[in-house]
């Protein structure tokens, strides 16, 4: 069992641009494509999200000084935030992490076979989100098995949500062929941001305002460019936070920057997909009839390409943060969340179709509701990570650790416990 994890570990450590051009290039091959074109496919998917680990990379380095400006203005937080990339690497010391994929992966290609699913999920890399509330389960409960049959069945459960979402996440971000297969945001952030858009519509005057990017780009011209909207959005968060000159400039032209290059980056990416998903749909009508079709399960990341995304999340993180510092009962200051923003902003902008003011007021909302979930599961988010040997001086959370499902267990550990 312990070589068998550390293979797994091995492969999902290159991280996805290094996984999914493997995976992508053996896809082709099982869809019959040439080996040539199953090889350019897969490394130009793999150059994409390179593209996208930059870009992101680019809005948080962009954003660092206004989230040290809020940083110093919190105090009295007992509880770290301690972000999904340490939560993440915590899930792997779990005995059956090793077992989780390739069982994932069997049960996949026999639930397609079966016609009971259209998705196929490629997206090992996010196995993680998965496996972070089986750790969870297992620690707590101290059961080998609960923890691994926790991990199997959201690895299913993102399949039929996957198939759920799919015609939402096609038509708004134009990815056909695909689907998200990332569990923590399909089953939670966009059935929240869902949710909340619901209620919206049954406010009067709140339910008739209809921003987008694309209108104000059509009332205002040229001031309307993702690339004016980046510089603008960028300038005054850095005025906001009382940043020097030196400071404000460099926060304009990041934000800039991404609006430009992320939609960019994705394409780049949807290069690579579209004759995988050609292929894949052609492969599975030959061999199950003409009513047979299959979408490619990815990461969330692959929405990012929607210049409204990067808006909403550069607005949406200094009112969290600000959040924080004023709702009562708040344990956890908001830097691991932030990581994660980007991501939610993805559903939220989903759920809200685009309207601008929407998927801001629903990011806010959601990451409060995070921010008190994220301190109520945060006794069992210790065991866990310090069960794996994190090693953490007082009590740590995540956003990964607040979905329905981790809450759920965490409730009936305190109960039977």
């Amino acid at each position: 069992m312990d070589k068998l994890i550390e293979i797994v570990q091995t492969i999902t450590g290159m991280g996805a641009s290094a996984i999914l051009p493997i995976i992508i290039t053996i896809l082709g091959l099982v869809f019959r494509m040439k080996l040539g074109d199953a090889v350019k496919a897969g490394l130009t998917v793999g150059v994409g999200f390179i593209g996208l680990t930059l870009v992101v990379g680019l809005l948080n380095t962009s954003l660092d000084p206004a989230v040290a400006y809020y940083s110093k203005m919190g105090s009295g937080f007992t509880i770290t935030d301690i972000g999904w990339p340490a939560v993440g690497a915590a899930s792997w010391m779990a005995p059956f992490a090793g077992l989780a994929i390739p069982i994932g992966l069997v049960l996949n290609l026999l639930l397609v076979r079966l016609k009971l699913t259209k998705t196929l999920n490629v997206d090992i890399w996010n196995y993680m989100h998965f496996l972070v509330p089986g750790a969870l389960a297992y620690f707590i409960f101290d059961n080998f098995f609960i923890g691994l049959a926790v991990t199997v069945v959201l690895s299913v459960l993102a399949l039929f949500v996957g198939d759920w979402v799919a015609p939402i996440w096609q038509e708004y971000y134009g990815l056909e062929g695909t689907t998200c297969t990332t569990i923590i945001h399909t089953g939670w952030t966009f059935v929240v941001a869902w949710l909340m858009n619901k209620i919206i519509d049954l406010i009067p005057g709140l339910n008739k305002l209809d921003i987008s990017l694309e209108g104000v780009n059509k009332r205002i011209g040229v001031m309307g460019e993702p690339v004016i909207i980046g510089t603008i959005v960028g300038v005054l968060l850095g005025l906001l936070t009382r940043q020097g000159i030196t400071e404000i400039i460099p926060m304009g032209m990041g934000v800039a920057g991404v609006m430009v290059l992320m939609p960019r980056v994705v394409s780049v990416l949807m290069d690579g997909l579209s004759p995988i998903g050609k292929a894949a749909k052609d492969f599975m009508q030959k061999q199950m009839g003409e009513d047979a079709d299959l979408n490619i399960g990815m990461d969330v990341a692959l929405g990012l390409g929607d210049p409204t995304t990067t808006t909403v999340t550069v607005i949406s993180i200094p009112l969290v943060m600000l959040c924080a510092l004023a709702l009562p009962g708040v344990k956890t200051f908001p830097i691991g969340i932030l990581m994660s923003i980007i991501y939610m902003s993805v559903m939220t902008v989903m759920a809200s179709k685009g309207n601008l003011l929407r998927s801001i007021i629903t990011t806010v909302l959601f990451c409060v509701i995070i921010l008190y979930l994220g301190g109520y599961v945060a006794p069992g988010a210790t065991e866990m990570l310090n069960g794996a040997g994190v090693g953490l001086k007082g009590q740590g959370t995540d956003f990964v650790l607040t979905g329905p499902w981790s809450i759920l267990m965490y409730w009936l550990s305190t109960i039977f416990g």
